[in-house]
């Protein structure tokens, strides 16, 4: 019987447990998983900025993560074309791309090349986006509290 290959991207950038989530449900749902970490650069192209951690470990905390097989650097623009490099029969995303045009153009790259996309939950109470916000909100108070105490 053929092995079914997974396959779940992301920035995977100030971990917690929606990635943890993402990576434990598509492991249980394939035979082998390969995470894709986003490499920095693309990121940049996509989000307007840089991840907080850089590529390098960011792949070696996934890697580290028992449910991952794999994890590879995603540095192609196409899902499509990181297909064409490392294989795979499903891809797996949070259900935030559902419905949208970046996730309906998903399904038909990969309906065209026999890649089924499988959708999970996405955990709304914790993301990147969010403790980012966090991390920069309490710099600017500490900024804010050390330059009142270095006043004159």
């Amino acid at each position: 019987m053929k092995q079914r290959i997974g396959y779940a991207a992301g920035a995977f950038d100030l971990f917690h447990v929606g990635h943890l989530n993402l990576l434990r449900h598509a492991r249980m749902q394939c035979d082998f998983l390969i995470a894709g970490v986003v490499a920095d650069e693309l990121l940049v192209e996509a989000k307007g900025r840089p991840p907080v951690i850089p590529l390098a470990e960011r792949l070696e905390i996934v890697r580290s993560i028992e449910y991952v097989d794999e994890a590879i650097a995603e540095v192609l623009p196409s899902k499509v074309e990181t297909w064409q490099s490392h294989p795979f029969d499903v891809f797996f995303k949070g259900d935030d791309w559902r419905g949208t045009p970046k996730g309906q153009r998903l399904e038909q790259d990969f309906a065209a090349v026999g890649v089924d996309v499988v959708y999970f939950p996405y955990t709304m109470h914790t993301s990147s986006t969010a403790l980012r916000r966090t991390l920069e909100l309490l710099n600017s108070e500490h900024h804010e509290k050390s330059t009142r105490h270095s006043l004159p």
